[in-house]
């Protein structure tokens, strides 16, 4: 037991050791110890459980409509739970007895292939972590570092991007992409609990009392529970702005060593101006995130390249006449493509009128994501491209021969052409792109009929939005 102790405060004060800054400069963790003692910190308790904080943090939890936990409590039943239990839940907090149930262990799949585990806490459990966070929030971040854009209030992917894009216009021609091998789930419990309360000065005991507990629920998988001894599992409140706090000492080790970088999350690019600077940068971060903070890096999926080549955020970077420029990613345009395959498969059998509907939900949400990047000849594309699969739905609804007819009589197709084509041997991918389809379905009956067009939103919100923010950028250049 005292060889376990003595690891874990090796383990904390390795944060501190071998740093290579001047003599007589504070370190990362050292930068605020004159002012978080023990007894210096802020007595948060109250705050947590005062009225109006409860009652914000049931109507958040409320709103975001999560699933159940382990126990089955649904979103709606909080508020009247709290009202009969409220009290006694408070005071067995506040006497350091707090003991949340197990998350219940959920998988996601991801984008590029495998799954993501989630941990839902119980709604109960949520709002209590919802309480904590809206009092710490205000406390903790102004005090991460600018380049971080993950997570937090009045800051977005797009201004993670855009940062990203100002490092390439300056002359940063290389990126160093580390991707950190299940980061949310390989998180240590002590060293983050030592940076909430040394560095970032939340000495109240109750709170740290929630937060750690909170760490320490066990996951419930299949009706089995499990210990969790490290992680912040991804669904409960606390987690982002934790797997930020911990994050925020390789943030402050990159600004110490004078480097250009943006993170988002676990997502981290430092810009570099030379491959071979690159290499060396990969080096020592890896170094700093497996030694210092127990970290894996994945070296699979961390690389050294180039921003035009390279994702971040599903975007890349690019280069013409007019200066540097976002670009949609590969990746994420296959990615939008599958998605409408999945929603434009010909056998679905349901309504033209809800494909639509599903069609216009899907692209507005890419649309509205995507449309920073510069993408307008890949939104003309993309319509076309998705139009003559619309063309082939209506051509499959249609099945006979005699329907076929009717219909294209009905467009304005003499009655020879009309039996024509319906009688035509050709794939429905092939007639998709005839003459006859092209007259009779145009792109103005398909949008009567109610499609999205990526082209028409792009141009009328996107474009004019992002051409007001370049130029504001470069008269201020």
């Amino acid at each position: 037991m005292r060889e376990q102790k003595t690891r874990k405060l090796k383990a904390l004060s390795r944060l501190g050791e071998d740093r290579v800054e001047p003599e007589g400069s504070q370190g990362v963790l050292g930068a605020n110890t004159a002012e978080t003692d023990r007894g210096g910190g802020i007595n948060l308790c109250d705050e947590v459980f005062s009225k109006g904080n409860i009652e914000m943090a049931i109507y958040k939890v409320r709103s975001n409509k999560g699933a159940p936990g382990v126990d089955g409590m649904t979103t709606g039943e909080l508020e009247k739970w709290w009202e009969e239990h409220g009290a006694k839940e408070e005071r067995f907090i506040r006497n350091l007895h707090y003991r949340p149930a197990p998350v219940r262990k959920v998988e996601i799949p991801k984008p590029n292939g495998g799954t993501r585990a989630l941990g839902i806490p119980c709604v109960k459990d949520r709002m209590i972590q919802q309480a904590v966070l809206q009092v710490i929030q205000p406390i903790i971040d102004p005090m991460f570092s600018e380049h971080s854009f993950g997570f937090r209030p009045e800051r977005s992917a797009h201004q993670a991007i855009e940062q990203a894009r100002k490092h390439y216009e300056q002359g940063y021609s290389t990126v160093v992409d580390i991707d950190l091998k299940s980061y949310f789930d390989t998180v240590n419990h002590d060293i983050l609990m030592d940076l909430v309360e040394r560095r970032f000065n939340v000495c109240d005991p109750v709170v740290l009392h929630i937060i750690r507990r909170s760490l320490m629920s066990g996951i419930m998988e299949g009706g089995i529970t499990s210990q969790r001894t490290e992680g912040t599992p991804q669904g409960g409140p606390l987690s982002p702005i934790l797997s930020n706090i911990y994050l925020d000492v390789f943030d402050r080790e990159l600004e110490r060593r004078g480097h250009k970088f943006v993170r988002y999350a676990d997502d981290c690019n430092i810009y570099v101006k030379s491959r071979r600077a690159g290499e060396r940068v990969m080096r020592t971060a890896t170094d700093f995130l497996e030694g210092k903070l127990r970290l894996t890096v994945n070296p699979e999926k961390s690389e050294v390249g180039s921003p035009s080549k390279l994702k971040f955020l599903g975007f890349s970077l690019g280069k013409d006449a007019e200066g540097t420029f976002i670009r949609v990613h590969a990746a994420s345009i296959k990615r939008l493509k599958d998605k409408i395959r999945r929603i434009t498969k010909r056998n679905r059998g349901i309504s033209l009128a809800r494909m639509l509907d599903e069609l216009k939900r899907a692209l507005t949400g890419w649309i509205n994501y995507f449309g920073i990047a510069k993408c307008k000849g890949l939104c003309e594309a993309t319509d076309e491209w998705l139009r003559r699969r619309i063309r082939q739905y209506i051509w499959k609804q249609w099945k006979r021969i005699r329907a076929r007819v009717k219909r294209l009589k009905a467009l304005g197709v003499d009655k020879e052409m009309a039996y024509q084509w319906a009688c035509t041997r050709k794939g429905y991918w092939r007639i998709a792109n005839s003459p006859v389809l092209k007259i009779t379905i145009t792109n103005e009956y398909l949008k009567k009929q109610g499609l999205f067009s990526l082209l028409d939103y792009y141009t009328e919100k996107c474009l004019s939005k992002r051409t007001a923010v370049y130029r504001t950028v470069r008269t201020v250049v």
